[in-house]
């Protein structure tokens, strides 16, 4: 089975990896279980899913691809950025290979072939796939080799992983309030970051050139920030409240994800509408 080929990520120092996991707030282990668990839940709790810096490096930089490593390392460490699913996820996985997991790249299908992005990972004899980039509550990898659904429940969602359909495929599905409201099929075939059409996601029609999303996840416990809702869950309950304009939304992202309020506003500027990213 083809993996991840560890030149792609050579013209990168080392010291850059020794940051994005210092970053993490976890130290260097051997690759194994635990060691994977530990680094997905760090990510998923340092590293919120947002698209405030897409929009900022869009106005700032002319930014119309992945930033690079450094400018998404300082993002992360300067001004409390994350990044959406590509951004999230392609550094996460370069981190994993890294440390020397045997991690694929590969694609997810949404209303378009290969709209998100995932990696799989093989370790004692058992495969992962590892999602940061889907703004939901995946602090653990979620296992490949299961006979029945695999549920985790926060609040007012329940996501849902099937068991591999004959062609080694995943189905990820969001439900809302027992609604079916996402989803995903993730695709065991290698990818290269190519192989994606980043450029895209910042067309006119993009979800998140026409929506705002943040999430940032605690054990047990969310905040998530849809355009001007703003839901805290923890366990099977959630709490909502409604923000009146776009300027509470600025202090509001600031107080709870620490992103500075200017920098909301500048964002929040970009936007189109004020659409729902799942739909």
């Amino acid at each position: 089975m083809k993996i991840m080929d560890l030149n792609l990520f050579q013209k990168f120092r080392e010291d850059l990896f020794d940051r994005y996991i210092g970053l993490l707030g976890v130290a260097k282990r051997r690759p194994g279980v635990n060691a994977l668990v530990e680094l997905v839940s760090a990510h998923q709790t340092h590293v919120p899913f947002e698209n405030i810096s897409k929009l900022y490096y869009r106005k700032h930089l002319g930014l119309k691809s992945l930033p690079d490593i450094n400018t998404y390392l300082d993002g992360i460490e300067q001004y409390h950025f994350g990044g959406t699913c590509f951004s999230n996820n392609y550094y996460f996985h370069l981190l994993l290979a890294n440390l020397g997991y045997k991690v694929r790249l590969c694609g997810a299908d949404m209303n378009n072939v290969d709209a998100h992005m995932a990696s799989l990972v093989e370790i004692e004899g058992r495969e992962f796939l590892i999602d940061v980039g889907y703004a939901a509550p995946f602090l653990s990898p979620l296992p490949r080799d299961i006979k029945i659904d695999y549920s985790i429940i926060l609040g007012r969602d329940r996501y849902v992983l099937k068991p591999q359909d004959g062609n080694g495929r995943s189905r990820l599905e969001l439900y809302r309030d027992g609604v079916l409201k996402h989803g995903y099929l993730a695709k065991p075939d290698f990818k290269t970051i190519d192989d994606f059409s980043i450029t895209d996601s910042f067309g006119e029609d993009a979800t998140f050139m026409n929506a705002l999303l943040l999430a940032r996840f605690f054990p047990n416990r969310s905040i998530v920030i849809h355009n001007l809702t703003v839901t805290e869950s923890q366990g099977s309950k959630s709490r909502r409240y409604f923000l009146k304009d776009r300027a509470e939304l600025g202090r509001t992202v600031e107080d709870l994800f620490g992103i500075p309020e200017h920098i909301v506003m500048e964002a929040v500027s970009e936007l189109r509408n004020l659409n729902d990213p799942w739909n």
